[in-house]
């Protein structure tokens, strides 16, 4: 009996915590009785059929990443990937860990999450996948309220409430395959693309057609204190709801 293949997500925690205001790397910050990076993956691994979850760390940190999720992990396999200078570069970092299992058909999507986005629900995660699966990719997107486009001409968005603008989130996945190969041409093309979606419409091979997932705005990022402070809130509420 063939094993069906499964999707593989990495958390990215390769980033620092400047804007935080802190002398770690922010996802280490403690939220609620664990780093904030322990949210991410605790979640990631509540997702049926993924394996496996990757955490991309910063160079020098692979202890502290290990000690951050011991507590959360169990019996669940969590590879430990070194990240590199840029977002482009850490990623790239965790394709290549996972090229073996793409090749092999083990892992048929790839789910790329923002470590600092700690209150993703394991339902958008699902969603993702799903939508990658179907498609080609999937974006998580909400509404910015009170903005509109500067072109007045911009097509209006579905229902016909006129154009929005919308934010752009992560877990972003990925039929995996097309996603080494756009990621091998970028690297040829010398591209550093501002999130994984970029890449990959750039640079997918024909075909793949990346789709928004509706995500609420409470999937926050963490980026300055106060958004513990906000995190730490919704985190209060019962399932964290506003942001799956």
């Amino acid at each position: 009996m063939t094993t069906p293949p499964t999707a593989a997500v990495v958390v990215l925690a390769a980033g620092s915590g400047s804007r935080v205001g802190a002398e770690v790397n922010k996802i280490l910050l403690p939220l609620r009785g664990r780093p904030v990076l322990a949210w991410s993956v605790r979640t990631a691994l509540e997702v049926p059929d993924v394996d496996p979850v990757v955490v991309v760390h910063r160079p020098g940190e692979r202890a502290d990443a290990g000690a951050a999720l011991l507590p959360v992990i169990g019996e669940r396999e969590v590879l430990l990937v070194e990240g590199g200078a840029t977002r482009q570069d850490s990623e790239q970092a965790a394709l290549t860990a996972l090229a073996p299992r793409v090749a092999d058909g083990s892992v048929d999507v790839v789910a790329i999450h923002d470590g600092a986005r700690p209150l993703a629900g394991a339902e958008l995660f699902e969603q993702a996948i799903a939508t990658a699966r179907r498609y080609g990719g999937a974006v998580p997107t909400h509404e910015l309220a009170g903005l509109a486009p500067r072109d007045p001409a911009a097509a209006p968005a579905p229902g016909g409430r006129g154009a929005r603008l919308v934010g752009v989130a992560t877990p972003q996945a990925f039929r995996a395959a097309p996603l080494l190969a756009a990621y091998a041409a970028a690297a040829e093309a010398g591209f550093d693309g501002t999130d994984t979606a970029a890449t990959f419409t750039e640079f997918a091979p024909a075909g793949h057609e990346v789709r928004a997932v509706p995500s609420g705005p409470g999937n926050l990022k963490v980026t300055f204190a106060e958004d513990l402070q906000v995190a730490d809130r919704l985190l209060g509420r019962a399932g964290s709801s506003a942001a799956r």
